[in-house]
Order: structure tokens, then C-alpha cells, then sequence
């Protein structure tokens, strides 16, 4: 008998649990359905806690985004992981987060004498969009890769450069050129020109890269560009999970062709990858192969990112 009325007296408990917490049943509706008391429910609801029967998780977006970003850093050797909650995984809106986020890490991190060199695309832009003034002395900011396009398309690479040379006062240094030109020799009689020469020089020496990932799809702004063949564009769409600087790589992080990467103008990702600090800041459903092969590649040791495509690439094997 003793037992019995145990048995009872659990499955109220379980039952004023169920109600309260997953059907929103408030203590008095629920003492009013089991006829009981209404302390005697909040006994009830104590002691379930009390015992394990119910356990109450708190998740705070930005604890979760620190537990994300400390696995993100082991799994990949980071340096540093910045991982931004999106409300929506929307191409636009994680662009705007994200890039607000890199914003605010650059204007931390940078001091004087640095030498800050960039790509463009439309993540760069709008991070650039939202640097906030900052007075540093003898810093440089210089462009990573050619950035003129062959077609009505913006690759904001002036807009960019620009937009990081007033935050930082300081000239910036353009390329004005291509990303990609249509033979090897070409590529190697523009790069000794001294002037030429002497910027991409500078991006070598640069001690920040801050860098994207573009997709291997047709709306990307550097295949909207226009620079590449059919030949080309079918090499990326076979082979291509992304582009870091104009360079196409595979999910492994390897180079996807040779043959495009010598036809390539700016920092090759070998010396990318000797950066003090090489920011990755890339999102979205559509570039996340590309970031993964980036990291795979060890080309940024700095990742600035959403939440979704944080899990995604903690979720998928090395």
C-alpha cells in the first residue's frame, strides 16, 4: 500500500511537471486537474527539479557563441574564433552581422605601425562600410589582389580600400588591375613594373590580412567579373569549393588549377598563410565549403562568423 501511494505520488509530480512546464499550465489550473492543493503542486515542482526529474537548461546566445568559438579554435588551430549570432541564415543579413563583428575586432586589434592589407567582395564591403574612425599612426593599408572588373559588376575594391585608409588615416594603396589575366606571361610582365611590384611587395609585409571566401557560384562577384572561360568556369564548378584572394581551392584547402592560379595577380595563399593575423570573415550557406577548406588549409588563423555555419563545420569531420 505504501508503496502504491509512492507510485501515486510520483506520477502526480510527473504529471504537474508535464503541465506546467511543456503544456503552460499555470500552478493553480494544475491543482485544480490532479485535486490537489495549489502548494501542494508547488511542492511538487520543487522537488522534481530537486530530483532530476526535470532538468532546466538556460542557453545564452552569447555563452553558446563562446562554447562554438573555444571548439572552433581547437578543431582548427585558431588563434581566434568570432562567432555572431544571425537571426536569419539569409546571404544579406549574416553579411551585415558578421561584417559589423569584423569591424569591431580590426578597430581593436590594430595599432600603430601595422600594415593592414585587404581583397573585396560584398563581405568586405560591408565590414568596411562600418569601420569606426580610429587614430593610429604610421599605419598602411594596401590591397591584397586586382579587383578591376571586365564587366558592369562591383567588386568594391576601390570603395573598400578607400573606406580603410579614412578609418585608419592613413593613403591607401591600390591595384589597379585584374584579378586574373588570360596568359602567365602577361601576369609576369605586369609584376615587374616597379610600381607594381613595390604594392604587391607591400602585401607581403603586411602583418593583418583581412580576407573572404567567395562561392564557386554563378552570382559570385568574381566569376560575375568576367574574367574566366567556359574552360575555367568548368574547372571551379568541378573542382572549386570557394576562392580565398582570386584563388580557387577544394574543400582539402589544395589549389584547384594551376594553370589559373599563375594567371592570378596579388598574394599567393602560401604567404597568406604567414600572416600574424590572417581574418577570415565568411558566413552563409553557400560559402560554407569554401570556409572549410580555407581552414583546412591553414590560409586564416582569425575566423569571423554566424552561428550556423559555426556548428556546420564543427559537425563535419577534419
Amino acid at each position: 500500500m505504501a508503496d502504491d501511494r509512492l507510485d501515486d505520488k510520483l506520477s502526480k509530480m510527473i504529471d504537474a511537471a508535464r503541465l506546467y512546464y511543456e503544456l503552460n499550465y499555470n500552478q493553480e489550473e494544475i491543482a485544480q486537474k490532479l485535486g490537489v492543493s495549489r502548494p501542494t503542486i508547488s511542492r511538487f515542482l520543487q522537488q522534481a527539479k530537486d530530483e532530476g526529474y526535470v532538468q532546466i537548461k538556460i542557453v545564452s546566445p552569447n555563452d553558446n557563441n563562446d562554447v562554438l568559438a573555444d571548439r572552433l579554435e581547437k578543431k582548427f588551430g585558431l588563434k581566434k574564433a568570432v562567432i555572431v549570432s544571425v537571426p536569419q541564415y539569409d546571404d544579406n543579413i549574416v553579411k551585415r552581422y558578421i561584417g559589423e563583428a569584423a569591424a569591431n575586432y580590426l578597430y581593436d586589434t590594430v595599432k600603430d605601425g601595422d600594415i593592414i592589407a585587404t581583397t573585396w567582395g560584398t563581405t568586405i564591403y560591408q565590414m568596411a562600410t562600418q569601420l569606426k574612425d580610429k587614430p593610429v599612426r604610421d599605419v598602411k593599408v594596401v590591397q591584397l589582389n586586382g579587383g578591376v572588373s571586365h564587366s558592369e559588376t562591383n567588386t568594391y575594391a576601390y570603395e573598400i580600400i578607400h573606406l580603410f585608409g579614412k578609418a585608419f588615416h592613413t593613403i591607401p594603396y591600390f591595384i589597379p588591375l585584374p584579378a586574373l589575366v588570360d596568359h602567365e606571361i602577361v601576369k609576369q610582365t605586369i609584376e615587374s613594373d616597379r610600381h607594381i611590384r613595390n604594392i604587391l611587395e607591400l602585401g607581403k609585409l603586411s602583418n593583418i590580412a583581412v580576407v573572404t571566401v567567395g562561392a564557386p557560384t554563378d552570382d559570385s562577384v568574381l566569376i560575375k567579373a568576367n574574367y574566366f572561360t567556359q574552360t575555367d568556369l568548368k574547372i571551379i564548378h568541378e573542382r572549386g569549393a570557394g576562392d580565398i584572394c582570386s584563388r580557387y581551392i577544394d574543400t582539402a584547402g589544395a589549389i584547384c588549377s594551376e594553370v589559373l592560379n599563375r594567371r592570378t595577380i596579388g598574394i599567393s595563399l602560401d604567404e597568406l598563410r604567414r600572416k600574424e593575423q590572417s581574418i577570415l570573415v565568411a558566413g552563409g550557406a553557400k560559402k560554407v565549403n569554401g570556409i572549410y577548406g580555407a581552414l583546412r588549409g591553414g590560409y586564416s588563423n582569425v575566423l569571423i562568423t554566424d552561428q550556423f555555419t559555426a556548428r556546420y563545420l564543427l559537425e563535419r569531420d577534419l
